[in-house]
């Protein structure tokens, strides 16, 4: 069974302990200071998925100054549990989330060529690529689209 719940003050050593299982694939060493960063100053919404009582996941949202623009912001994932179906809620959870918010139009995501093809199932659609931007072989993907988009998932 799979919980989804607000993150607390009191999860950050589950979250950084998934971040480093996924340094160096898919996060660069200097990002762990960065997610510090958000989590005690940037973060509106941030979310941990459980499983088995255990964090396997965790993931945000910020809206834009625009007040049209949800963001999704680092989500991560538990190596073992990938493709495990928890990230797909995660993100319907945000959606719906997201539809709870007055005036909210778009999905943006800036993530990476590892993670990108899972965002584009979800409708949303590669708009910049700028390489080696988080770090030697990890480049920028930025996708958004339009919240209507998220009416039926596919």
């Amino acid at each position: 069974m799979i919980n989804i719940r607000v993150y607390q003050e009191a999860d950050l050593e589950n979250i950084l302990a998934l971040l480093r299982l996924n340094t160096p694939r898919y996060f660069a060493p200097h990002e762990e200071a960065d997610l510090v960063n958000y989590l005690n100053h940037e973060m509106e919404y941030y979310y941990l998925v459980e499983q088995d009582q255990q964090v396997r996941g965790c993931g945000g949202i910020n809206l834009a100054e625009d007040g049209r623009t949800a963001k999704l912001s680092w989500d991560i994932i538990h190596p073992q549990y990938q493709g495990r179906g928890l990230g797909r809620a995660l993100m319907q959870f945000r959606i719906q989330r997201i539809r709870e918010l007055e005036g909210i139009k778009t999905i943006s995501v800036r993530t990476s060529q590892l993670v990108y093809p899972f965002y584009e199932k979800f409708g949303l659609e590669t708009r910049e690529i700028v390489k080696n931007y988080w770090g030697e072989g990890l480049d920028l993907y930025r996708l958004d689209g339009s919240i209507d988009l998220f009416l039926a998932p596919k």
